[in-house]
């Protein structure tokens, strides 16, 4: 089987477009690095979350990346990488990786826009959506691996807990 792909005729707007109005119409500051990324820094309840959104025209794709400062020490690596499968099977969109080159945590989730598509506001505000919910509840339980010495199950269970009532 042969796959070719067609040489899109060139797009009237960069997707980074409608990613930068929905987060300038939500006051959030952003800095257009570039034709094709655009980063901002979004306060989360556990961390700050940093969110960078690169257009790839080759593959067409607009690609989101959203890193919380939690380095990795070697000696937890591979209950992280377990830690990583567990949560990545609970993913319905998106999935989490462990950045290789800087030891970071990271969201990541890919918007095809093959044949010319394009992306539109309530696209861009789902995948925002997205990265911040997953980073706000999984963050605990990378937080009791790393710096708890917890079990990726343990750490699991513990963040897939859902707390009822008011304290």
């Amino acid at each position: 089987m042969t796959v070719s792909f067609q040489d899109c005729s060139p797009r009237s707007a960069n997707p980074l477009d409608m990613v930068e109005h929905v987060v300038t119409s939500r006051a959030w500051p952003c800095e257009r690095i570039g034709e094709d990324e655009l980063s901002l820094v979004v306060g989360g309840s556990w961390a700050d979350l940093h969110l960078s959104f690169t257009w790839c025209g080759e593959l067409e794709s607009l690609q989101l990346a959203c890193a919380f400062d939690m380095k990795v020490p070697p000696a937890r690596k591979k209950e992280v990488h377990s830690l990583l499968a567990l949560v990545n099977e609970r993913m319905w969109i998106g999935h989490f990786d462990l950045w290789s080159e800087d030891h970071v945590m990271l969201y990541r989730h890919g918007l095809p826009l093959q044949g010319g598509a394009t992306a539109n506001a309530e696209q861009c505000e789902a995948i925002i959506q997205f990265a911040i919910e997953s980073c706000e509840r999984f963050y605990p339980a990378f937080q009791y691996v790393l710096w708890g010495g917890k079990s990726p199950e343990e750490a699991m269970a513990a963040a897939l807990m859902d707390c009822v009532g008011e304290a």
